[in-house]
């Protein structure tokens, strides 16, 4: 303080002075008085109270906002990055528009599925920009974000990231569901895992009578047959000497009724030297498919050729070489003439509504088609 005290004495002696006598000397004892002021009332803590702080300023630290005021930071991320559509988290892949709204994959393909049902251009159900499988791409960084998210296991509780969830559930969780390993044998216990060797120590069904078993084998064995049936089939059809195939496009159509009705038709082909047309339809030409949560395909295979003879043949549809539609393959027959040039409408073997949807959001359905001529 004694410096302090010997600069404000030396600035006061002066009263008789010019202001050119002031000069450089008194005002630099000032400035570095008023410095060392400033620097003593910093190392004491000592806060002024001066006016407003300077705009231009880089801004200080926010403070960090408790839990209980705003919300945790997932339950906040689970509203940005839920779908638009069913406002849940997406669990596979994720689609945008081209302005940046999320739709699950499910999602995704039902909006252009029911388009392609209304004849409409199917839209973002947000900001109602046109969407198609061209305009929309898939946003992966949504999707690591959503996979690194916690939720609950369903069985214990417990939370873990989505992208170990389900190898928790399938393999670790200790209260997940599992049946009995003598299920097949009849027994109908399930419950917690934990809980499995308790059960299988006391279990009767290890001790059923012979005739007990051979009942419950019985029914096992009629599955077997008709999957063995089935192959057992495509293997003969592969012993004929005529066989054709091709991969066939079926393309969307309208009726020309009052109230049009989708459909779907090839270009012609030509297999075992005849020409040929499939045609489909949704729900077996249903007024409304748009508004039903079932949705099927049905196809009939026509013969454009005319023939001098009756022509015996088996055929069968299977997926493309490039299409992840999953179809259980189903041999059908008809016998081919000028008159019954068309089959029936026969099912298009596809597992559920899911993968019907997957072949109505498409552009185009492509499909290869096997077709055995029968020698007489």
């Amino acid at each position: 303080m004694s410096s302090l005290e010997e600069r404000d004495v030396g600035v006061a002696a002066a009263p008789g002075s010019s202001s050119a006598g002031l000069g450089v000397g008194a005002v630099g004892a000032a400035v570095e008085a008023v410095a060392g002021v400033a620097a003593m009332q910093e190392d004491v803590g000592i806060r002024r109270e001066g006016p407003e702080p300077d705009p231009d300023e880089p801004p200080k630290k926010r403070v960090k906002i408790q839990e209980g005021e705003s919300g945790k930071l997932e339950e906040r991320l689970y509203s940005v990055l839920c779908c638009t559509v069913c406002l849940d988290l997406p669990k596979a892949s994720v689609y945008q528009c081209t302005n940046g709204h999320l739709m699950c994959a499910g999602c995704f393909i039902h909006l252009l599925a029911d388009s392609r049902l209304k004849e409409e251009q199917a839209t973002c159900p947000n900001c109602r920009c046109e969407i198609s499988k061209n305009l929309c791409c898939r946003n992966l960084a949504v999707e690591k974000a959503v996979s690194e998210l916690p939720t609950d296991c369903t069985f214990c509780l417990k939370q873990f990231p989505r992208s170990s969830l389900e190898r928790h559930q399938k393999e670790e969780c200790q209260d997940r569901v599992t049946q009995c390993k003598y299920k097949r044998i009849g027994c109908p216990w399930q419950g917690p895992f934990h809980e499995l060797p308790a059960h299988e120590g006391e279990c009767s069904h290890p001790t059923k009578t012979g005739t007990e078993l051979m009942g419950i084998l019985g029914e096992m064995d009629q599955g077997h047959r008709r999957d063995t049936q089935l192959y057992n089939s495509i293997f003969s059809l592969l012993c004929y000497e005529k066989i054709g195939f091709t991969e066939v496009q079926f393309r969307p159509y309208r009726t020309d009724d009052f109230i049009t009705r989708l459909y779907y038709e090839t270009p012609r082909f030509t297999v075992l030297n005849q020409t040929w047309v499939l045609k489909a339809r949704v729900n077996d030409s249903e007024r409304n498919p748009n508004l039903s949560c079932k949705r099927t395909l049905s196809f009939q295979l026509i013969l454009k050729s005319k023939v001098n003879s009756a022509l015996e043949c088996s055929f069968l549809l299977l997926k493309g070489p490039y299409d992840d539609v999953r179809i259980k393959p189903v041999i059908y027959h008809h016998s081919f003439s000028n008159d019954t040039n068309e089959t029936d409408y026969v099912p298009l073997p596809i597992s559920d509504s899911v993968e019907c949807n997957k072949l109505l959001a498409a552009k185009n359905i492509n499909l290869r088609l096997f077709i055995f001529q029968v020698q007489k």
